[in-house]
């Protein structure tokens, strides 16, 4: 196998077994072994060949056509065994139910997981408390108990802890909530988002007052005009990239198994929304590597048996996971949830010579992922043939039709250092940058696209002095003269896009995704909050269950930066 020197160097900090003194005892090969070996152990509880899947699964992730999500590659076949990414925990209204919240929230934590809560059930700052004769402090003051929390537990050691909070825009701390983070360094383990709902875009675009109502007894606490509580989101999101948006409404309306709950929160990054006590495993498939051929052409053949293996590896992992809470294997196994998604996207259009956001590249995501979603629908009804249907299916005397083994099929995650470690393009993001810096564990770390080195090969390669030249030009190559004008037509970046362009193609994914899509919105330095204004309604009107904006250098700290 052929890693880069970043991926070796985060394989070796993050996800090879270690013994008790501390030393690596496995090379990335025996990883994926160990991996595989552990997720096809569940076939036999099924009668089908162990063996023969341990092979499909070691070769699916050895190929680096897919990679599950980073507690599968960390723990799977070691004590720890947790190999879920993500957890929603429920937070009542109450102390008692508060704090076990955090104890909670803490044990995922400790197991590797990240989780979302919804702070829309904690009564309002100022309201009565009746046994004590005091007054509630509100949502905001506990998120600070959930946050430092955070702090003191590190996930698995290996990963920071991160957080979801979500309060829905009826709330009256709404716009206590929204500023929260407009002070660098405030909430550092949260990502912030609020729950929109359908009424509140009609109250907008209509000029209607908008109540906001006391969660404790339903009552109408104030009457405002929605364009102040816009107003507040769209500064804040222009101000430091927070809060986010989710369409709380459509995520529970298109919800496969709406009848067992009400959803009010997502995953740490936005793309999966749970019910309480829910969690959700995800794997991504490489499209980097869905090329064949010259002239280059899609390789569906090969998308198809990945796409089938990543179902039948991914409901193995449901099985084969220790959960930190009991109440959390009851409800995930109910509904059986998998997110498989995509990797590497930007980089399958630069090696067929699309041009991201393009008519031609939208229409061929379209079949894409229509294929993907076809495919893994087959297979999951196939396996609830075999294996039975998830125990949560509604239940209909009259449906005589095979319900799917899994409630939710395709998610679309960010996929950090797993996308690292295959060498592509992050999810369904454009390149941020072709020469660029990126914060791995607190330290920059210099990347030079690999894609881009190996095109500019014919044309003498990429000097230092050439990749300095590309991040003195804000990491683009557009416009620099010793880049052949395809080259730079092909290497578009997230700032070349227009922002219209970028949510289309995350309404296009979202087309074809059970769960929800992350896609950040990447806006010039120089944007405006009327950017921002446009950016979240375009959204909104597009389909999409969330939208996430991020103006360039709003924060002393990011993650990629040239």
């Amino acid at each position: 196998m052929k890693f880069t020197e970043n991926a070796h160097e985060i394989l070796k900090q993050r996800y090879l077994a270690r013994n008790k003194e501390g030393t690596i005892v496995e090379t990335p090969i025996e990883m994926f072994r160990r991996v595989a070996k552990n997720v096809a152990a569940i076939d036999f509880f099924y009668d089908e060949d162990v063996r023969q899947s341990e092979e499909k699964f070691f070769h699916l992730m050895s190929s680096l056509d897919f990679l599950p999500n980073s507690p599968t590659l960390m723990n799977a076949g070691l004590d720890l065994q947790q190999l879920s990414a993500c957890f929603v925990v429920p937070v009542p209204d109450s102390i008692e139910g508060i704090f076990n919240a955090v104890k909670n929230a803490a044990l995922i934590h400790k197991s590797g997981g990240g989780t979302g809560f919804s702070f829309s059930r904690l009564r309002s700052s100022g309201y009565s408390v009746r046994s004590t004769g005091g007054v509630a402090s509100g949502p905001v003051s506990f998120m600070r108990v959930f946050d430092t929390a955070t702090d003191v537990v590190k996930q698995g050691g290996k990963r920071r802890g991160a957080n979801m909070g979500v309060l829905r825009v009826d709330h009256p701390d709404i716009l206590q909530f929204i500023t929260a983070k407009n002070s660098e360094g405030a909430f550092t383990n949260f990502n912030l988002s609020v729950a929109i709902t359908d009424k509140f875009i009609d109250h907008l675009e209509n000029t209607r007052p908008f109540s906001l109502i006391e969660p404790r007894t339903g009552d109408i606490i104030e009457t405002v005009h929605p364009a102040e509580i816009w107003t507040a989101i769209t500064q804040s999101a222009w101000r430091n990239g927070e809060p986010g948006l989710i369409f709380i409404d459509r995520i529970n309306d298109t919800h496969p198994a709406n009848h067992l709950g009400e959803i009010e929160t997502t995953n740490p990054c936005g793309e999966q929304p749970l019910l309480p006590y829910e969690s959700c495993n995800l794997g991504s498939i490489n499209l980097a590597n869905m090329v064949k051929g010259h002239p280059p052409t899609f390789d569906s053949d090969r998308f198809s048996r990945a796409i089938i293996s990543a179902v039948h590896f991914l409901d193995n992992v449901i099985d084969a996971n220790k959960y930190p809470l009991r109440e959390i294997e009851e409800t995930t196994k109910r509904t059986r949830k998998i997110g498989l998604g995509v990797m590497g996207y930007a980089d399958l259009l630069i090696k067929l010579g699309y041009v991201y956001g393009s008519d031609r590249a939208n229409s061929l995501t379209k079949r894409i992922m229509q294929y993907l979603y076809g495919t893994a629908n087959e297979k999951s009804i196939r396996l609830a043939k075999t294996r039975g249907q998830y125990p949560g299916y509604r239940k209909d005397p009259d449906d005589k039709r095979i319900w799917r083994r899994n409630a939710t099929l395709t998610t679309i995650a960010p996929t950090g250092t797993i996308s690292m470690i295959a060498d592509c393009s992050n999810g369904i993001e454009p390149l941020f940058a072709i020469v660029y810096n990126r914060l791995v564990m607190g330290n920059p770390v210099p990347m030079i696209n690999s894609l881009f080195k190996q095109m500019m090969t014919p044309y003498g390669g990429v000097s230092e002095q050439l990749a300095t030249a590309i991040l003195q030009n804000k990491g683009r190559v557009q416009g620099l003269d010793e880049i052949p004008s395809e080259l730079q037509y092909l290497f578009s970046t997230s700032f070349d896009i227009p922002v219209h362009l970028h949510i289309t193609v995350q309404s296009i994914f979202q087309q074809f995704t059970d769960n929800g899509v992350s896609k950040t919105i990447n806006l010039p330095n120089h944007a405006t909050q009327v950017d921002v204004h446009s950016a979240f309604l375009t959204a909104y009107h597009m389909g999409c269950k969330g939208i996430t904006v991020y103006r360039d250098g709003s924060r002393n700290e990011q993650v990629l930066s040239t």
